[in-house]
C-alpha cells in the first residue's frame, strides 16, 4: 500500500520510494527504505502526519502517494 492509505495510530515500514528524484527529497526530510514510522495524523485530502521518535514530519498528499509501506 502507498503512505497516504495508512491509518492513523499504525506502524509502517517504508519498503519503496518512487523516483529517483523523490527518493532524494524523501531522504533529506529522514524518510529512507527500512526507516518505521508511526501514522500519528491523517488529514482529508491532505497532508499526512509520521512520527519517528520524538519527530513529526508532514508529507503532503502527492509524495506519499508515491511511497510504498507496509504494516509493521
Amino acid at each position: 500500500m502507498t503512505l497516504d492509505k495508512a491509518k492513523k495510530g499504525i506502524k509502517v515500514k517504508i519498503v519503496g520510494i518512487g523516483s529517483k528524484d523523490i527518493r532524494s527529497q524523501a531522504i533529506r526530510l529522514g524518510i529512507y527504505e527500512g526507516a518505521v514510522f508511526t501514522c500519528s495524523e491523517k488529514l482529508p485530502g491532505g497532508p499526512v502526519i509520521i512520527q519517528s521518535r520524538l519527530q513529526e514530519i508532514a508529507i503532503g498528499k502527492g509524495l506519499a502517494e508515491k511511497i510504498q509501506v507496509e504494516g509493521v
